[in-house]
């Protein structure tokens, strides 16, 4: 259940961010295309008490100098009665000020609309003028167009966390939070009044209620809850959020009804909202702060001292110079609204959190990035200039349009792989490229040292060097799979640590992973949500070894080792580039390692071989008998002291020889009828001449015969 979960929460994350993205293009698209009439004049409902039959009147609130309505003479105060949309034809009245938008629609862009006003001053009391507007369109702020780069940003950063770390605590609501900055940012009504135009507009209400309250939400969880926070706590953040949404859409929606004009309405409500989204911002801003001051992982301080000051230095501005004068009652200018590029101070900053303090690969997608546009152009060049080399470049043949695909297609790849390895060396990693390329050939020639203490020793020196990480170490597995034990710790010297092994409780690493690899954010702090769970000499062994990546090294489905890497000397965490180098190591050193320890038991087999031999030789020896050794092909491999007396045949010229060549034929012949049968057989008196070993490889019985006469064996 909880995996169906994960998947249906997944999916449905999916829907809406593609929906918000699609809808968001539109929404741009429409912003650039669609003309919006406009006469430069805010129209506000005005109660008017003393009048019973004319009870609202549409009262020019705001005149834009130098707009239409200026030049057309219109002043603040003027009541609107009538507007002709068309010239020459009868005025339509006006009841509310909606009603001017919907007739400057129909007088379209740059067209002639007739006002009728009435004007209250002494000189013309009561008296009904006529104004000619030349509707003109309205010139949309560039700070409308620069939050959608906002918005992107937002986007971005929450697509990475959603993709990378979408298990990690926090990933789902920071998600959350980033798609719905998103959507305030991007979702802006152009006041075509259709059905679009409406879900957009109610869109970015809901977004820009729910935006501040998420963030405020947030600071109070992160990196742990509050000591307080519980059920309550959350609906007093997110009730006055849902109350506004509420009584907004029902504003919007003509369901809630008052006796404040509808303009002015949104006025408050829009006052109210800034009101909320900046104080929401700031309060945070506050939240993080205190976490910092009480954080002792520089990890996690450094984290919040960047989500701090993103939301302090975009909201702060933004709050002084448009959200505070507007909720003062002034009327925004455009110098007020370019306010609104401080808001991506707020993205960009934890962006940087992000990818600078925590496990994120941007760096590894810009480089591929990179790589994939330069073989792009590329092969885009070559095709063009091959197009361009044809005398009827206008008239090609299906047959020449798939040869172009062809050449395309098989000189991508070869020109994506120069590009990547000129890259890796001039630009990406410049110096350590030849370390990195170097390392894997390194880690193939492993299984050629047969030292394991020589051999880890050397492997940890490559990696400090390559990877510039602080310390590493390396843990085996026992002989009798009783789990693994502290074998070798260098630090960025090279030097050996000094950990006391046997106080490590190891039984964290499995001989049977489930993941990849493992990895502890915070190794000298229990705030990570991987050992929150661990015992505690489990915790304390993880923070005296201070290493944040424990890869298994396997051979042939069994975990003979783990390799534990640090961070960077920096402080940095390794990039999935980095993980991949060192999960491809990993699987050597098991090679490795396997090999050491059958070369070991081999070799120790050899000695136990050997000094059971000479313990053999040396019985031999001592035995007054004769006694002599032979292979099947009858060559004498044992040949002690008591038969050299007996034959006068030294040992060094009897080994190797056949039997034929060291006795005589009647001895040799009973040997071969006896040699089928498996059984023990005895042969009783068989006469033997011993011989004289004249030193060259022959022998002489003569004198012998004579001084020793006949023997029997």
């Amino acid at each position: 259940m909880r995996e169906l979960k994960s998947q249906f929460i997944g999916a449905l994350l999916v829907v809406l961010t593609v929906t918000a993205i699609i809808c968001a293009g539109i929404n741009y698209q429409e912003q650039q295309i669609y003309p919006l009439p406009d006469d430069g004049v805010t129209w506000m409902d005005v109660v008017d008490a003393a009048n019973a039959e004319r009870s609202i009147r549409v009262t020019a609130r705001h005149v834009q100098s130098g707009g239409p309505g200026d030049l057309a003479g219109i002043r603040v105060g003027d009541v609107l009665l009538r507007i002709s949309p068309v010239e020459n034809t009868p005025g339509v009245e006006i009841k509310q000020s909606l009603e001017v938008a919907q007739l400057l629609r129909r007088a379209g862009v740059w067209g002639k609309a007739t006002y009728t006003l009435d004007r209250f001053a002494p000189e013309r009391a009561g008296l009904e003028i006529a104004a000619k507007v030349y509707v003109s369109d309205a010139n949309r702020d560039r700070a409308l167009f620069y939050q959608y780069l906002v918005g992107a940003a937002y986007l971005a950063i929450g697509l990475f966390i959603f993709f990378r770390r979408n298990q990690a605590s926090k990933a789902l609501h920071f998600y959350l939070l980033c798609l719905v900055s998103f959507i305030l940012h991007t979702f802006h009504y152009t006041g075509k009044l259709n059905g679009f135009d409406t879900a957009i507009y109610l869109g970015n209400v809901v977004a820009g209620l729910l935006a501040p309250a998420m963030f405020l939400h947030f600071c109070l969880t992160f990196p742990e809850p509050r000591r307080m926070w519980g059920p309550r706590q959350m609906i007093s953040v997110y009730l006055p959020a849902v109350s506004l949404i509420v009584l907004q859409t029902g504003v919007a929606m003509g369901v809630v009804r008052t006796a404040l004009p509808l303009l002015e309405l949104n006025w408050v409500l829009d006052r109210l909202w800034l009101l909320i989204f900046c104080a929401s911002y700031l309060a945070g801003t506050v939240l993080l702060h205190l976490s910092y001051r009480r954080a002792d992982d520089p990890i996690v301080r450094q984290q919040l001292k960047w989500l701090r000051n993103g939301a302090l230095a975009g909201v702060l501005p933004f709050a002084v110079f448009y959200a505070g004068p507007f909720v003062l009652g002034t009327v925004p200018t455009p110098t007020m609204r370019l306010s609104v590029l401080f808001l991506a101070f707020i993205p960009l900053t934890w962006a940087y959190a992000i990818l600078r303090y925590r496990l994120m690969d941007v760096d590894i997608i810009f480089q591929q990035g990179y790589v994939y546009m330069l073989a792009t152009l590329s092969v885009l060049g070559i095709v063009g200039i091959m197009v361009f080399a044809l005398s009827r470049r206008d008239e090609l043949s299906p047959t020449a349009v798939i040869l172009l695909v062809l050449i395309a297609a098989f000189v991508f790849e070869p020109m994506r792989n120069w590009f990547q390895q000129q890259l890796d060396r001039y630009v990406f990693y410049k110096d350590k490229y030849d370390y990195r390329r170097t390392l894997i050939a390194f880690a193939r020639e492993l299984s050629s040292e047969m030292d394991l203490d020589r051999t880890l020793t050397s492997v940890g020196e490559r990696l400090l060097s390559t990877l510039s990480i602080a310390h590493v170490a390396f843990f085996l597995s026992g002989e009798k799979g009783d789990g693994f034990t502290l074998h070798t710790a260098l630090d960025r010297d090279g030097v050996r640590r000094r950990l006391k092994g046997e106080s490590l409780d190891l039984s964290f690493l499995n001989e049977s992973p489930e993941e990849p690899y493992l990895f502890f954010e915070r190794t000298r702090h229990t705030l990570d949500v991987v050992m929150r769970g661990m015992p505690q000499t489990v915790r304390a062994s993880i923070a005296e070894l201070d290493l944040t990546y424990y890869l298994p090294c396997v051979f042939r489905g069994r975990t003979l080792a783990w390799l534990g890497v640090s961070r960077s000397t920096k402080d940095d965490f390794l990039s999935s580039d980095d993980i991949d180098l060192l999960a491809s190591l990993a699987g050597y050193i098991g090679m490795a390692v396997e090999n050491a320890r059958l070369y070991r038991s081999l070799a120790a087999k050899a000695e136990q071989y050997e000094r059971l031999k000479e313990f053999s030789e040396n019985i031999v020896e001592s035995i007054n008998v004769g006694i002599l050794a032979a292979d099947l092909d009858d060559r004498v491999e044992s040949w002690n002291s008591q038969i050299e007396r007996l034959t006068g045949i030294p040992r060094h010229a009897a080994v190797g020889r056949r039997l034929a060549e060291l006795f005589p034929a009647e001895l040799t012949g009973h040997l071969d009828t006896l040699r089928a049968d498996n059984q023990v057989h005895q042969l009783y008196k068989v006469p033997f001449v011993p011989v004289s070993w004249n030193g060259n490889g022959g022998t002489a019985t003569g004198t012998a015969r004579q001084r020793c006469g006949a023997r029997s064996c």
